[in-house]
Order: structure tokens, then C-alpha cells, then sequence
């Protein structure tokens, strides 16, 4: 005789991916400490309460942990209905950008709305996900009229729109998970490397400021200019030989004083090797393997296209994204201006990282049911 679980699954009762929570709730936590240890002597010389940056921050994660629940419960095939509107929204934010955003350090990303400072750019990697995980999920087929209007004129606009601001970093990003959908996808790579080759001398020649060219050559040799354009990356590295194997503990970094610039943010990182060590760096990088690696195993479990390609795209925008980061303050890669996700400082980022976590534990949610329904006994 054979039956079938009687147990009635809803979204509130089907346990999501918890190794992948755990991860993301741990790089919270600790990113919610670092960016009070690197923010606090800011603040006080500024005159301003030390934990500003950290309560703006908390405001950011708990609007996010709220949209993490709402969309691990809102099943992600609904999400398709609402793709298209959410891009003209994520459009029309980044146009507003450039009418009416705020200006920092030479770069127009952000807008005031009251209290709160949004950055419409963060809210791009998702939706370039929702579109290609839509358009893919059925083909790969590039040259078809209506995934140029549907999907890839959408994106061009929006990648026009930030690399405009200047905001090359975020292009990058964008670009570099479109190319990981189309791949997983079954895409063509000999296409790939015939579009790099073609676009990658046109950006050098043509597309790059003064500033973003001088990246390459400063991460080449950045004692050339030590007090300049080096500066920054010397103290990173000045920072994690500072903190050695484990650190000179929480709250005692010295770079963060006044060597190291955008200490909360972008070099963040470095902070917390000088105040942890190569024991916290890697333990934050453990953390983002774990993320890598629950996201690939949800996406190779989920039974359709749009729910494998959905899930593969958020990890790898996520992950890619810290790794980034990571290679950034360490000196692996010319410095990009990209912050870690869960970890810098910055309310959007925050926000739209914990909602696409959110998206990924809805498919992982979806997994739990199939193989509940599927486990079928004989006696």
C-alpha cells in the first residue's frame, strides 16, 4: 500500500534554505558592528552623534529583512507580471537621477527623498535578473525582435543611465551577471568573446574619463603617486598588514582615523582585516561562499528554467558583487568604488541585497515542496 504526505504545505510552514539565511544574517550583524567601529571617529569629528551612520544603516536592514519576508512567502513565478513595471520604475528613478540627484565626490547616484537617500542604481541588479531569467527561461536567441524591445533595450538604457553618473563599477556588475544568465542559459560563448572583443577597445579608446583610466595605471603602480591617486589602496594594504593574523581588535583600527578614506564604505573591508585579521577576512569570505554555493544548489534543484536562472542570477550578483569588493581593497583589481553587499554602508544596498536573498529562499521554499509532495512511501 502506498500514500502520500497529508501535511498541507503553505509558504508560512515550508522551511527555506537556512544555511543561506544564516550566512546572510551573520554578514548583518557583522557589517552592522564594522560600520559603527569605521563610521564613529568620523562622526564625532564631524560633531554629529557617532552612531548616525549605524542607526541610518539599521533603518536600511530592517526595511530589508521586511521585504526579505514578504518575498520569501510571494512566489517568484508571480514576479514575471511585475517585471516590466519595475523596470520602467527603476528607469524613471535613475532619469530623476540625472535631473535632481545629489552630487558626492563627483558622482551623481543618489536621491533625497525626506531623511532618506536612495541610490536608484542598486535597484537595477535585480531587475536585469528578472528580465533576462524571463526572457531566457524559453531561449537563448538573441536576435529576436521582441527580447530586444522587452529585455535588452530596457537594459541598455538603464546601463546608459549609470555609466552616465559616472558609476562604472555598477555597468560592470550588470554586464558581468547578464553574461552569466545568457551562459548558464546555453548561450553561445564564442558570441560572448566576439561582442568582449568588440566593445572592450571601443570603452578603453572612448568610454572612459580620466579618472577611471587611471585607475588601471595607479592599481599598477600605486607608489608612482602616494599621496595621491595611490593613497588609497597603500593604506588598505597598510591596513590589513597592520592587523596580521588576528587583529588588533574591535574598535582599535588606526586607518580608520584619518588615513584611510571612505572607511565605512568601499574599503570597509580593510577595517576589519586591521581589526580582525586574516581570521575576519576570512570569515567574511566563508560567508559569501556559503551564499555562492546554497544559491547554485537552489538554482540546480528548481524543476523550471525561470526559477534555476532567477536563483543563479541574484547569488551571482550578490557574491560577485563581495568578491569584487574584496579583490578591490586588497589590490587584486583597480579600485572600482563598489561597496560589499550586507556589510558597507549604504541603506539601498542593504535593502535591495536582502530582498533578492528574499527571492532566493521563495525558490529554495519551492524545492522543499516538490520534494515533499514527491515522497510518496510503501509499506
Amino acid at each position: 500500500m502506498s500514500y502520500q504526505s497529508s501535511e498541507k504545505l503553505t509558504p508560512q510552514n515550508m522551511q527555506s534554505d537556512r544555511p543561506l539565511f544564516i550566512a546572510v544574517v551573520f554578514l548583518v550583524v557583522i557589517g552592522l558592528m564594522a560600520i559603527f567601529s569605521a563610521s564613529a571617529p568620523k562622526c564625532a569629528e564631524m560633531g554629529l552623534n557617532p552612531a548616525r551612520f549605524l542607526l541610518q544603516q539599521i533603518l536600511g536592514v530592517i526595511v530589508g529583512f521586511v521585504g526579505l519576508r514578504f518575498l520569501s512567502n510571494f512566489h517568484y513565478k508571480k514576479l514575471i507580471a511585475y517585471t516590466l513595471p519595475f523596470t520602467f520604475f527603476v528607469i524613471a528613478m535613475l532619469v530623476l537621477v540625472k535631473v535632481a540627484g545629489v552630487t558626492v565626490n563627483g558622482a551623481q547616484r543618489w536621491i533625497n527623498i525626506g531623511p532618506m537617500s536612495l541610490q536608484p542604481s542598486e535597484f537595477a541588479k535585480p531587475a536585469v535578473v528578472l528580465l533576462l531569467a524571463a526572457v531566457f527561461s524559453k531561449d537563448t536567441v538573441i536576435m529576436d525582435n521582441n527580447k530586444i524591445v522587452t529585455a535588452f533595450l530596457p537594459i541598455l538604457i538603464m546601463v546608459a543611465l549609470i555609466f552616465i553618473q559616472p558609476n562604472l563599477s555598477m555597468v560592470i556588475l550588470l554586464m558581468a551577471t547578464s553574461v552569466a544568465i545568457y551562459l548558464c542559459a546555453g548561450g553561445s560563448f564564442q558570441l560572448i568573446l566576439t561582442g568582449g572583443a568588440m566593445m572592450i577597445p571601443l570603452l578603453l579608446l572612448k568610454g572612459l574619463k580620466g579618472y577611471q583610466s587611471s585607475r588601471i595605471t595607479t592599481w599598477l603602480h600605486p607608489e608612482a603617486d602616494p599621496l595621491g591617486a595611490g593613497y588609497n589602496i597603500i593604506q588598505s594594504l597598510v591596513a590589513f598588514a597592520s592587523g596580521g593574523l588576528y587583529g588588533v581588535g574591535y574598535g582599535s583600527s588606526k586607518q580608520k582615523l584619518a588615513w584611510l578614506p571612505e572607511a565605512h564604505t568601499d574599503f570597509i573591508y580593510a577595517v576589519i582585516g586591521e581589526e580582525h585579521g586574516f581570521i575576519g577576512c576570512l570569515l567574511i569570505l566563508c560567508l559569501f561562499w556559503t551564499i555562492l554555493q546554497r544559491g547554485f544548489v537552489i538554482a540546480n534543484k528548481c524543476q523550471d528554467m525561470y526559477g534555476k536562472l532567477l536563483a543563479l542570477g541574484l547569488t551571482f550578483s550578490i557574491c560577485f558583487q563581495g568578491f569584487l569588493n574584496m579583490w578591490v581593497a586588497s589590490s587584486f583589481v583597480p579600485a572600482t568604488g563598489v561597496p560589499m553587499p550586507f556589510i558597507s554602508y549604504g541603506g539601498s544596498s542593504v535593502m535591495v541585497s536582502l530582498w533578492m536573498v528574499g527571492i532566493i529562499l521563495n525558490i529554495s521554499k519551492d524545492n522543499v515542496k516538490r520534494v515533499r509532495f514527491g515522497n510518496v512511501r510503501n509499506i
